[in-house]
């Protein structure tokens, strides 16, 4: 292939190949060309331009195929429009000659015809150059029309289209010439000359003036003739270009004067009438009424009413929108008078008007909802509005009837997409929207009837608010019109649809509503014998009522199931015997009305059934049970029935059994295995019955078919834009499409295919469909002997029936045995004895032969289901070998077709058939099927079923991949393009070998690429196939090829085929564009994107889309079509391809999406009405201008978007809140704007989103202050996540304020609305949420400021304090739950902030004792905030305690359920509890936090103000702790009310904390965790939980759980701190026992004193029992985890073995030093015994904390988590019970054993990586562990002179190490050691280590010292003689200080070397000089002497101070702060151990 790619033709490459390879070869060289041409310079092509033009003339005569001949022409035009023209006469001559040849052979033609397409090329490219020679050539080609073939014809007819487009008016001449052929082909035979005269003919008008104006009623006519026999491509062409010329007609500007005489002027009214004709009279024209039209008995073809139908949609679509909103008055009577009885003949049958309603209704639905915006969408629902009031006053019902219908269902979908937006509408009082509805509600016409309930339905979906008023105005009614027939059918369907929109609205409605129903239902049903005008209704209507009941699932009907069950045995006989007489005594009428009754019965067992899963218990079905026996019973009497009373009594038997058989679907078979026999008869009977007319395969049969069969079968299967109307025409002029009138049952169903009305079809026909599969359930349960003789008769039936009767039975008995093999095989059954296989196969085998293809379809399906079920190798082989031989012998197509998907078929099913000679045989046949062009059908099924093959064979296909590949691309390049679905069935094989190749795609080997090379040819070449389908294959066989080989795809091109197709007129093509772009941005989002704008801007063509991305790139060319499109499954890849790109780009390009965003929710929002409402009365000054000034600003550029849908906006906002998420995974530049600011100015692309912060607000605004409830909730989100990432960001301008503050009045703006009183639960639920995160965020700091937001949030506390009663009645009870707990918890998040706040200020107040300060501080505002709150604690801590007590008893288990109380809490209803608890989850937490905060700030002392006067105004539930005396019982004193909300706290937090559900939120658990933090704060909950020792143990516990599953260190801390809490309470506990013994106790004897404490007199701990055993669990836990080598099980010794220490985590450290506080704790809450018991694992543990984490640190800091062992050990070490009688001695031993450990712990024979290990360790914190020591404990501990000794050879080698700070901090460790008090502690120190220091001091002396760490030494060597000195006794002291004298006096420095001394020296000088100044006065004896008797000494002194005296002064000060480096650290940590 790579010799392919030359300017010129490789002549010798090609000549050396085979036959196909040259196609390919040349296919491969053109599409190079085509390139290279646009790239080559003028000059180059111009020197080659003769010898390409031969070579590619020279093709011409190579018989090119279709493909190839159409890149040929393509490439001839661009050479001659870049080349010379010169020569270009000769090569039209050349194509004219070759077309003139009188050569008819079928091996010329292909040269033919590429003759003709490059005429139409050239004409295209080159137009007017080529002068007149135009008028020679079109003649020439309109000659060869009138010989031509079908492909002739249409290849002529897109040539003539191409030379029109070239030539524009200059072909004039040729107008009327080409006209005349264009029509004649317009009626043509084959389907695509048809398509290819439409197009022809489209190009034409735009020139060609008399073809909409003198010829309109011609062209017409003649489209209208088109569509007769037509197919959907032919209705889609002809009716664009009929739509178009008649938009043209309407709107063109005539030309100047010259045509007048020929111009007329056509108006809508005319263009309207003429398309009406059509509609409605066909193609038999208007004056030439045949006989049979004046006899009225022809009615129009349904082909022909679908084409005008789509003319109708595409003339207003060409006219665009405003036209619509303008004419829509008159378009709408027009169409709407389709329907009318002015025209009988379009509704003289049922069938007639069901499908001329459906255009109708689609005419309506595409142009309205298609076209036009939401505000426009209003108008037009008040127009239909007003068009029903007129319709209603008609008296004549059979002429409104239709119409009516047909308005009222537009009317619902147009609410229904409106959603909330609608609102407005109908609270217009003028409109009169509800009142017409209803009053059509009764009407006499029962379609009527059903279409107003479903507009209630639809407006009831759409604005949940109205459901309850509507249900409630609808039963008012139908039980004050219970004696009207009408009112009680109409109003029974009203509720019935209210009832099914409840599950759409989660809101609901209110429980009590369904008693109401029920009740209404009984009622009816009871009263029906009363009056017999009414029975039949009042039947229906209860039995309906209760079947649309069940839709409200378990939760309700859980309440009423006995009274229907009941009602359920009642309806049927209750023994066969009272059937008999009930058979004898009846009358026409009462069976009539029996069977509606019984119908309606088993309906409402078939919803409860579907629609209650939950309640069928074994129970239930017993009960079930019992009337089944006789409704079989009656099934089988029914033809005696029938017999006996005649005609009246088809319809209600037919419903009857439909109805029996679809609750027999649901049910299991083992429910009614007594009867399956009967029931299996009585199916034969139904499936063969003599009286069936009509073939219903097209519904019987798709369900039977593989879902990848059907679309070879049939295209009108397949889905399209025009699903809605082309239906009619699949099921066959015979056949009624559904309507809801034939079974109103199903209004409350949810429709299968999204929104629109449900359309069953008529009885006869569903109840086939019910028995086929009622069959298949049946038939494999009965016994194998049963089946044979119903397969028997079956096919006797199919044997005895004749002609078109037989057909349509063997259809019913091949479906039925279907579904029976089918479910045979799903179940894994067996099919039974030999004959039943015989038979099954000579049925099957006889619909494999079938003439109907569906049937085929299906008997294919079934015959490979037959071999699946039998899983028998031997049979398999059979079948195919019987295949195999038919093939062979059959020349027929329907015996081929038949049986080559039958091979397909067997190998889905079983494999590659586990023989490859088998799939070399079935490959073989196939290749040769497929190439048989005498019959497209023969291909595209054998075709279709070798892409089943290749599919099912896998890995074993490989070997006949290239010989596959090879044929499917000389198939592709030489199948003309008339017969797509051949191209389609490549499409898929390709498809398939694709996926069978795989990743190996990615190879380099030749074979690989040269298959690759293949691939992608074939793509080409169905890339550019006319079909849009064929397009669809390509593009997903690119898309798998971009999956597998990434590299090899051309991501350019594909991009720009994706991007061209993006607003294709067919649905599939539009899907697959989508499901391949959102793979592809997957992956390289950025590249898809950058393409997509660089082929827009390149793009010479204005294609629509091109002009999108150009503007708005290929996001918001996705957004555009995101608004426009309907198909669920399509916007749901939008949304994700969206989705995908903006992960991935909307950080690099934040200003595109922001831009785009804000466009679609500005586009709509109609602000400037909002702002009048928002701009606030109370603002002061300018505040209230921020939400006008960000409202009114409109663009002034048009927007891309006009009036996007609400669903859309939702998107958008939806988008914004995920691009913040992605901003705060990316720089944090995008939340500093300082930082963004100063980055923006270095790089000015560089773009942050707090910049667009202004727009965010904006955008936030503007959603959450729409009129669509949906956009709200997203608005408030959007605000919400501002809050969060923005409240901390700090507004570099104004210092100390936050730069969301100047945004309040905004954000006030944008709650107050949801504040409303008719604002929906869960709108006001959210903007509570808002409110609480604004207030808590501390953005606003005045209180004046905060107090507007603050009113809203006071405003809804009481509309809720009346409880669940007061809330509105609109919705279910739990909607009022879910805003009474929101309201709760904004509250708790407040009031936890404001406490917060306040603790943190009030610890700086403690230093601060001046007040000015404290205003600096803004203590004000923080206390201010709890101020705020403090008015309203009363009443809020009142309800946090009634929601949690709620909270504990719904969370209870469902043994207790019981106990609960019967009218349910304070807060939800005991009969919605199940969703209440959902929001109680939710919320529960917070409000824990909360009332635990309040509790402990009441510290359960101070009595509730209210306390007994807190009689809320709702029932006191039994366990009200809350609620005072009001239950009249005995009054709790205090400390009760206090234990029972301690434990009700304790108890929530323990349940919660001890079976921690995975979806536990992280704040959840916090919140948790803080409140019973704050509980433990105060000591009277410390006191019981101390007193109640196995209480702490289950609180230990349980943390200890939490700790092991959940790994946030914030959770596990917050553990911690709960645990130190409970052990200072039990260390209270004990110490108060001890005191309050020893106070009774006082005058006994001490030793008889009771052991207080853990362990009592033993000391032992048993664990579970133990407290203190539960807290050491938990704590080696922590430390284990952190410090793995703490575990001696790990480490293999008990010894704290010397490895390298580590230094851990911020979070690490945290844990281990909070756990280290808590074992320091630990000894305190045990007695003596107890506490030698715990003492040696405490020790271990902190010592190997000590050891594990000693890393030297720089400047000789100790890390925290060394500090905070060093601290437990000193509160270990100083604990009493080391001085306690009892302890003492055992206590000592171990405090010994311990300093030895530390002491091993340094050794360095301990080490035995000595040198390493040794380095790392750090001297400081052992010798400050030794010091801790030392100084705490007792003497006798330390002062043993072995440990003594190593103690001081530690510090005397520390004094040698050279690091100067080791140095400093030994000096200050011995300075505190000499200072003990216990001279037999500190003395032996001194002797062994003072003259040590003397002789260092004095080498300082010798060796000046360089830098100030030496300094720093030296100032704490002296500190160190200076204590000597003090604590010396008095006669040592004058020896030390004349050691001391002469080394302070070496440092000083007379005045000269002053001047010269390096800044160290002079510190060094003015701190000697300063303690001179001291020491001399103190000891001046001493002094005196030394100085008399040392003269050099003294002159050094004097010269010092000489040389001093003046500066002095100024040094002193200075000289107090040199010492303060140093001394600052080692203080602190001094003070914090020792």
């Amino acid at each position: 292939m790579e010799l392919a790619h030359s300017l010129l033709l490789n002549e010798e490459a090609y000549n050396q190949l085979g036959e196909v390879q040259k196609a390919e070869f040349i296919f491969e060289w053109l599409r190079y060309l085509e390139k290279l041409l646009l790239a080559t310079s003028r000059n180059d092509v111009r020197e080659k331009q003769k010898t390409l033009v031969e070579q590619l003339l020279s093709l011409l005569n190579n018989s090119p195929g279709p493909p190839t001949r159409k890149l040929l022409a393509k490439n001839l035009a661009i050479l001659y429009s870049i080349g010379d023209t010169f020569s270009v006469y000769e090569a039209i001559d050349k194509c004219n000659d070759l077309i003139r040849s009188k050569d008819d052979s079928p091996s010329y033609l292909p040269t033919k015809l590429a003759a003709v397409v490059c005429l139409g090329s050239l004409y295209k490219k080159l137009g007017r150059i080529l002068g007149n020679t135009f008028t020679d050539t079109v003649g020439n080609i309109l000659k060869a029309v009138k010989s031509a073939e079908s492909q002739g014809r249409y290849e002529i007819m897109l040539s003539l289209q191409n030379i029109l487009n070239g030539l524009g008016a200059a072909a004039a001449p040729c107008h009327r010439d080409v006209y005349k052929a264009a029509r004649s082909c317009l009626t043509d035979r084959s389907m695509a000359v048809r398509c290819a005269a439409a197009k022809c003919l489209l190009e034409l008008q735009n020139e060609a003036i008399f073809m909409w104006s003198m010829d309109l009623d011609s062209v017409a006519t003649l489209c209208f003739k088109s569509f007769e026999g037509s197919n959907y491509d032919v209705r889609i062409s002809v009716s664009k270009l009929l739509g178009t010329i008649l938009a043209k007609a309407i709107t063109s500007k005539h030309p100047g004067t010259a045509s007048r005489q020929s111009i007329r002027r056509v108006s809508l009214e005319e263009v309207l009438e003429l398309l009406g004709t059509g509609f409605l009279r066909g193609s038999s024209g208007f004056l030439r009424a045949s006989g049979d039209m004046l006899k009225g008995t022809s009615s129009v073809s349904r082909d022909v009413r679908v084409g005008v139908t789509q003319a109708y949609v595409v003339f207003v679509s060409t006219l665009g929108g405003a036209w619509l909103e303008k004419n829509f008055a008159a378009f709408l009577s027009h169409i709407l008078s389709l329907v009318s009885q002015s025209h009988p003949k379009a509704t003289q049958t049922q069938i007639d008007a069901i499908c001329c309603r459906r255009c109708v209704s689609f005419i309506l639905r595409t142009t309205i909802g298609g076209l036009l915006g939401e505000k426009a969408q209003l108008a037009v629902v008040k127009d239909i509005c007003q068009a029903i009031w007129k319709l209603k006053k008609v008296m004549d019902v059979a002429a409104s009837q239709h119409m009516l219908v047909c308005a009222l269902q537009e009317l619902g979908n147009l609410i229904h997409n409106l959603g909330t937006t609608a609102a407005p509408l109908l609270q217009d009082s003028s409109t009169g929207l509800l009142d017409s509805i209803l009053s059509v509600t009764l009407h006499p016409s029962i379609s009527v009837r059903l279409a107003a309930a479903w507009c209630l339905h639809c407006i009831a979906v759409a604005l949940p608010s109205y459901l309850t008023p509507l249900l409630d105005r609808c039963l008012e009614r139908l039980t004050g019109h219970k004696s009207s027939p009408e009112a009680v059918t109409g109003f029974s369907f009203a509720v019935a649809a209210l009832l099914g929109a409840v599950k759409h609205c989660p809101l609901g409605i209110p429980h009590g509503k369904g008693k109401i129903i029920m009740t209404l239902a009984e009622d009816l049903l009871c009263s029906a014998a009363q009056n017999s005008r009414l029975s039949a209704q009042r039947t229906q209507a209860g039995w309906l009522l209760i079947a649309a009941l069940m839709t409200l699932g378990p939760a309700v009907v859980s309440h009423h199931l006995a009274r229907v069950l009941l009602l359920w045995k009642c309806v049927f006989p209750a023994s066969p015997k009272d059937l008999e007489t009930e058979k004898s005594r009846g009358d026409s009428f009462t069976w009539q009305v029996t069977l509606e009754g019984r119908a309606g019965a088993l309906c409402a067992i078939k919803s409860f059934v579907s629609h209650c899963g939950d309640l069928l218990t074994e129970e239930v079905i017993q009960r079930l049970l019992p009337p089944l026996p006789c409704a079989v019973d009656l099934l089988t009497q029914l033809s005696s029935i029938l017999k006996m009373y005649g005609s009246p009594l088809k319809t209600p038997s037919v419903v009857y059994r439909q109805r029996l058989y679809e609750l027999l679907i649901l049910l299991p078979p083992e429910t009614y295995e007594g009867n399956l026999c009967a029931i299996l008869k009585e199916l034969a009977a139904d499936l063969t019955a003599p009286d069936i007319q009509v073939s219903a395969s097209t519904f019987l049969l798709p369900p039977l078919c593989h879902q990848d069969d059907l679309l070879i079968l049939s295209p009108l299967l397949q889905e399209t834009d025009h699903r809605f109307i082309e239906e009619q025409l699949l099921l066959g002029n015979g056949v009624a499409c559904g309507s809801l009138e034939y079974d109103p049952y199903l209004i409350y169903e949810k429709d299968v295919e999204g929104d629109s009305v449900p359309k069953p079809l008529p009885p006869a026909l569903s109840v086939i469909s019910s028995a086929a599969k009622l069959f298949g359930v049946v038939c494999a349960h009965v016994g194998e002997t049963q089946r044979l003789p119903i397969l028997e008769q079956l096919l006797d039936s199919i044997k005895h029936t004749k002609g078109a009767r037989q057909q349509v039975v063997q259809l019913h008995v091949v479906s039925s045995v279907s579904s029976f093999l089918k479910y045979v095989a799903l179940s894994k059954g067996c099919l039974g004895p030999e004959e039943l296989k015989r038979f099954a196969l000579t049925l099957v085998t006889g619909a494999l032969e079938s003439t109907n293809p569906l049937l085929r379809c299906a008997a294919a399906e079934a015959w490979a289901r037959l071999a699946q079920v039998l899983d028998d190798g031997a049979f398999t082989a059979g079948l195919a070998q019987v295949s195999f031989d038919k093939l062979k012998s059959a020349r027929d197509v329907v015996t081929r077709t038949g049986h080559s998907l039958a091979l397909g078929s067997l190998h889905r099913y079983l494999g590659g058939i586990s023989s490859s000679q088998h799939l070399n045989s079935c490959i073989g046949i196939l290749y040769t099927l497929a190439q048989d062009s005498t019959s497209p059908d023969v291909q595209t099924w054998a075709l279709h079923s070798l892409s089943l093959i290749i599919d099912s064979a896998g890995p074993l296909y490989y070997v006949h991949v290239e010989p596959t590949l090879s044929l499917i691309i000389m198939l592709l390049l030489n199948v003309p393009p008339t017969h797509a679905e051949v191209h389609q069935s490549l499409g898929r094989c390709l498809n398939a070998l694709i996926t069978t190749l795989g990743p190996e795609l990615q190879g380099n080997s030749t074979s690989i690429s040269t298959l690759r090379a293949s691939c992608l040819l074939g793509c080409a070449v169905m890339q550019d196939n006319p079909d849009c389908l064929v397009q669809a294959q390509a593009i997903s066989c690119l898309q798998q090829l971009h999956m597998f080989a990434p590299r090899h795809v051309n991501l350019s091109s594909l991009v720009s085929c994706l991007c061209v197709n993006l607003y294709s007129p067919y649905l599939l093509l539009r899907r697959a564009v989508l499901a391949c772009l959102r793979q592809l941005v997957q992956r390289e989002a950025a590249e898809v994107s950058e393409h997509a704008v660089m082929l827009a801007k390149d793009s010479r063509e204005e294609l629509t889309p091109d002009a999108d991305i150009r503007e708005i790139g290929l996001e918001g060319a996705l957004l555009i079509l995101l608004d426009k499109e309907t198909d669920e499954r399509l916007c749901h890849d939008i949304k994700e391809t969206l989705n995908y790109m903006l992960t991935s780009m909307a950080v690099e390009k934040l200003s595109l999406w922001l831009k785009l965003c804000k466009d679609v929710l500005a586009a709509s929002a109609d602000c400037t009405a909002i702002t009048c409402v928002d701009t606030m009365q109370e603002e002061e000054g300018d505040k209230g201008d921020d939400a006008s000034v960000l409202t009114t600003r409109h663009d002034e550029k048009s927007h891309p978007f006009t009036n996007p849908r609400w669903a859309t906006r939702v998107f958008a906002a939806e988008c914004v809140c995920r691009i913040i998420n992605q901003c705060e995974n990316a720089t944090s530049a995008h939340f500093d704007i300082a930082l963004a600011q100063e980055m923006k100015k270095k790089d000015s692309r560089n773009d942050f989103l707090v910049l667009h912060l202004a727009d965010l607000i904006r955008m936030a605004f503007m959603a959450a202050t729409d009129h669509s409830d949906q956009l709200r909730l997203s608005g408030l989100e959007m605000l919400l996540v501002v809050i969060r990432r923005f409240a901390t960001v700090p507004e570099p301008e104004f210092p100390g304020h936050v730069i969301l503050e100047q945004y309040q009045a905004n954000v006030g703006a944008a709650l107050r609305p949801a504040f409303t009183s008719e604002t929906p639960p869960d709108v006001t639920a959210k903007a509570c949420q808002v409110c609480s995160a604004w207030i808590a965020s501390g953005v606003v700091s005045d209180l004046n400021d905060l107090r507007r937001v603050h009113q809203l949030l006071v405003s809804s506390l009481t509309k809720i304090q009346a409880g669940k009663e007061a809330l509105s009645h609109l919705y279910n009870e739990s909607a009022s739950t879910m805003e009474i707990l929101a309201v709760l918890k904004a509250w708790a998040e407040v009031y936890i902030i404001a406490v917060q706040r306040h603790k943190n200020h009030r610890q700086p107040l403690k230093t601060t004792s001046c007040l000015e300060d404290s205003i600096r501080n803004g203590s004000c505002s923080s206390d201010g905030l709890l101020d705020l709150v403090y008015a309203d604690l009363g009443t809020l801590s009142r309800l946090w305690l009634a929601a949690l007590q709620d909270f504990a008893l719904l969370t209870l288990p469902s043994e207790f359920a019981s106990q609960l109380p019967a009218e349910g809490g304070a807060f939800y209803t005991a009969e919605t509890s199940e969703n209440a608890k959902l929001q109680y989850y939710n919320s529960w937490a917070l409000i824990l936090h909360a009332t635990a905060l309040w509790l402990t700030s009441t510290g359960f002392v101070v009595a509730d103000p209210d306390e007994g006067a807190s009689d809320l105004s709702r029932p006191v539930t039994p366990t009200s702790m809350c609620q005072g005396s009001s239950s009249g019982a005995t009054i709790k004193s205090p400390e009760d009310v206090y234990t029972d909300r301690f434990h009700l706290i304790l108890g929530i937090s323990v349940e919660f904390l001890c079976s921690l559900r995975s979806d536990a939120t992280m704040e959840s658990i916090t919140a948790c965790l803080h409140a019973l933090q704050a509980l433990l704060d105060v000591p009277w909950p410390r006191s019981k939980i101390g007193s109640d020792q196995d209480l702490g143990i289950e609180l230990l516990n349980v943390l200890h759980r939490v700790i092991l599953t959940r790994e946030s260190p914030s959770i596990q801390l917050a553990s911690l701190e709960v645990v130190r809490q409970i052990i200072c309470a039990a260390q209270e506990h004990v110490k108060e026992k001890r005191r309050s013994a020893e106070v009774d106790d006082g005058a006994a004897e001490k030793e008889t004193l009771p052991e207080f404490g853990e362990g009592k007199d033993t000391g032992g701990l048993v664990p579970g029992k133990s407290l203190v055993f539960a807290t050491l669990e938990l704590c080696v836990c922590i430390l284990v985890r952190q410090l793995p080598e703490l575990n001696p099980k790990l480490t293999g010794s008990p010894g704290v073995k010397a490895r390298k220490p580590q230094m851990l985590s911020e979070d690490g450290s945290r844990l281990v030093s909070a756990a280290l506080v808590i074992l320091s704790e630990l000894p305190a809450v045990c007695s003596p015994e107890g506490s030698i018991s715990i003492l040696p694992t405490i020790l271990y543990l902190t010592i190997g904390v000590l050891r594990e984490t000693a890393v030297k640190l720089p400047g000789g800091q100790l890390s925290s988590t060394v500090a905070a062992s060093l601290q437990a050990l000193k509160g270990i070490l100083s604990s009493p019970m080391a001085r306690a009688e009892k302890s003492h001695t055992a206590w000592t031993d171990l405090l010994r054993s311990a300093l030895t450990t530390v002491l091993d712990c340094w050794d360095p024979e301990h080490f035995s990586l000595v040198d390493e290990t040794h380095e790392e360790l750090d001297e400081v914190s052992l010798l400050t562990a030794i010091t801790v020591f030392i100084l705490s404990t007792s003497p006798e501990v330390t002062t043993i002179p072995c440990l003594q000794k190593r103690c001081i050879d530690k510090f005397k080698a520390t004094l040698e190490i050279k690091d100067p700070m080791v140095q400093i901090k030994t000096y200050q460790l011995l300075h505190s050691i000499f200072q003990y008090p216990n001279p037999a502690v500190s003395y032996p120190y001194i002797y062994s280590l003072a003259s040590c220091i003397m002789e260092k001091l004095q080498e300082i002396d010798k060796r000046k010292p360089e830098n100030t760490a030496e300094l720093q030494i030296f100032q704490e060597g002296i500190k160190v003689l200076e204590t000597l000195v003090t604590v010396a006794e008095e006669h040592h002291r004058s020896q030390l200080v004349a050691c001391l004298l002469p080394i302070l006096i070496s440092f000083l420095l007379d005045e000269n070397a002053l001047g010269s001394a390096t800044s160290i020296m002079r510190n060094l000088h003015d701190f000697a000089l300063q303690n001179l100044m001291q020491i001399g006065p103190q000891y001046s004896s001493v002094f005196k002497s030394l100085v008399a008797s040392s003269p050099a000494l003294k002159a050094r002194l004097e010269a010092a101070i000489k040389g001093n005296q003046e500066s002095v002064k100024v040094k002193i000060p200075t000289s107090k702060y040199t010492k303060s480096p140093g001394k600052n650290s080692s203080i602190q940590l001094k003070t914090s151990f020792l």
